[in-house]
């Protein structure tokens, strides 16, 4: 079992950065597949991006691509979202979450993650 703790959100300026921290307790955080999740006021919780246990791989959806970075220091138990050029449109709470049994299949479906954290706030003003 893993507990999770997100830390780093905040209110920021359009075209700013944040990088949220994602914090596992347990030695074996290391055999976890990791995602972020986002949800907005009103909205369905939508999947933002996800990283393979050993960090080799990773995965973004595509409204993020090319501002969001994913990556991980088991060493450290801890998963980081960087997020640059954001807009209004990303404010939301984000949340990691972590399984052993995801795959690629079925990563984007935070239904099949078991591990939460309570999520942090990302305020982005226009």
């Amino acid at each position: 079992q893993v507990q999770l703790v997100e830390s780093g959100g905040g209110l920021v300026q359009a075209g700013g950065s944040l990088r949220l921290s994602c914090a596992a307790s347990g030695r074996t955080f290391r055999g976890y597949f990791v995602g972020w999740f986002r949800q907005a006021p009103g909205k369905e919780r939508e999947f933002v991006a996800a990283i393979t246990r050993n960090g080799g791989s990773t995965y973004y959806a595509d409204s993020m691509k090319g501002r969001f970075t994913i990556s991980r220091d088991n060493a450290k138990n801890t998963v980081y979202l960087q997020m640059n050029s954001l807009k209004p449109e990303d404010t939301a709470v984000y949340s990691c979450a972590a399984d052993v049994t995801i795959t690629i299949a079925t990563m984007t479906l935070a239904g099949e993650y078991d591990f939460w954290g309570q999520g942090t706030q990302v305020i982005v003003s226009s």
